[in-house]
């Protein structure tokens, strides 16, 4: 399904100016194709421009608000950035309930002035508004701006970091209610959303899955992999002991000595100090610039997501397992909710022993005819399919839900 010609304004939690990459900027550089977007950032707030008043950032957003520079910039054709001009408070101080309620509604009215001047000043028509998990300054937007379409766009339990749970365990469910259409990029999050709203989906995770696509055999093993012993069972990504399964890699690597586990990305604390660096069979190779991280995974045996189940990793989408699949890979990680998505294309288990077992098997029974599933799978993760898949409830609400 593909949507053209329309109005789109995005807002969320994290600025185009961020220096790491968003999910939400993805969504909306691949619904600009064919659209106008208008990405909002969020506006300055008291503690931001007290505490980070030398960040260029914040500097930037002072100067747009003293009308020193324009609010709206173009990004690429058919994408403006839109910084609001004015400031809102800082309340998640206030206890939950009427008060904040009462400022929080001020908050959103100040943010909908910015936005609407901006809609105006862009000829925007008949918008179709994305909120990408801005459950406190989202709230009462559609009451304000009158969109077409809102659509509420849940990829993580928030409500599960301090800050957001003070008032987002009451506020959250009220905006995924009042959302027209709610998407998710976990059948966790979207069972979530269904406690709330019947038009809650699953529609899956972008991945720039270009850059894993060995199609034509051109992508060379890493150089340092080649003197490593085969089989290699390898990870790339973070390296964090809130997330990853210190004692889980300890265990394979002391029962399987002839396996060699790679350990491609940066530590923190956990990792640094763990029994791992005094396992022969055990080999950390360093951050690696993403451009350069097929050329480890060609070079392993197996993939693996070892992932601890927790709060903070239970309903996410591993973006790193498109990236396995894409390149053909057999791949193995902890079964979660997340990962009942792949069940059909990657070896899941929960215990030690398991894993063991899973690893064994991919090692055993890798053949062509499964490679090819695999990089079916993780090439059609694409930015194009997983926005086309959030079109797809876009049209069906603006129809009447009546296909």
């Amino acid at each position: 399904m593909m949507i053209r010609g329309r109005d789109i304004v995005v807002i969320g939690i994290q600025a185009w100016d961020i220096e790491i990459g968003s999910n939400c900027k993805n969504i909306a550089e691949e619904m600009a194709r064919f659209n106008r977007v208008l990405y909002v950032n969020s506006p300055l707030d008291r503690n931001t421009k007290k505490n980070a008043k030398t960040d260029e950032r914040v500097a930037k957003r002072l100067r747009i608000s003293q009308g020193l520079e324009t609010d709206i910039e173009e990004i690429k054709p058919n994408m403006w950035n839109l910084y609001p001009k004015h400031q809102v408070e800082s309340i998640n101080f206030i206890p939950d309930g009427f008060l904040y309620d009462f400022f929080n509604k001020q908050r959103n009215r100040t943010l909908a002035k910015d936005i609407q001047s901006a809609i105006d000043r862009l000829n925007f028509k008949d918008v179709i508004l994305f909120n990408d998990s801005s459950m406190f300054l989202g709230l009462y937007l559609k009451e304000f701006l009158k969109p077409k379409t809102y659509v509420y766009y849940m990829r993580d339990f928030l409500t599960k970091n301090p800050y957001w749970r003070t008032h987002g365990l009451r506020l959250e469910p009220k905006l995924i209610a009042k959302a027209d259409v709610v998407v998710n990029n976990s059948t966790l999050y979207t069972e979530y959303g269904l406690q709330f709203n019947n038009h809650s989906y699953m529609v899956g995770q972008g991945c720039d899955v270009s850059l894993f696509n060995d199609d034509n055999h051109a992508i060379p093993v890493a150089e340092d992999l080649k003197t490593i012993p085969k089989p290699i069972i390898g990870y790339v990504g973070f390296l964090s002991g809130r997330r990853l399964d210190i004692q889980l890699l300890v265990y394979m690597a002391k029962i399987k000595k002839e396996w060699q586990i790679v350990l491609v990305g940066p530590e923190d604390d956990q990792f640094k100090a763990s029994e791992l660096h005094q396992i022969a069979n055990v080999h950390f190779l360093g951050s690696r610039d993403s451009a350069v991280l097929p050329n480890y995974i060609k070079g392993f045996d197996v993939c693996m997501n070892p992932q601890l189940i927790n709060e903070a990793t239970i309903g996410n989408y591993p973006r790193k397992i498109d990236e396995y699949l894409a390149m053909g890979k057999p791949t193995a990680a902890t079964a979660t909710k997340a990962m009942d998505y792949f069940k059909e294309t990657t070896y899941l288990a929960t215990t030690p022993d398991e894993w063991i077992s899973v690893v064994e098997k991919a090692l055993s029974e890798n053949s062509e005819e499964l490679q090819k599933q695999r990089k079916a799978c993780g090439l059609s993760h694409s930015w194009e399919n997983n926005v086309n898949e959030i079109y797809k409830y876009i049209v069906a609400f603006e129809k009447g839900w009546k296909e």
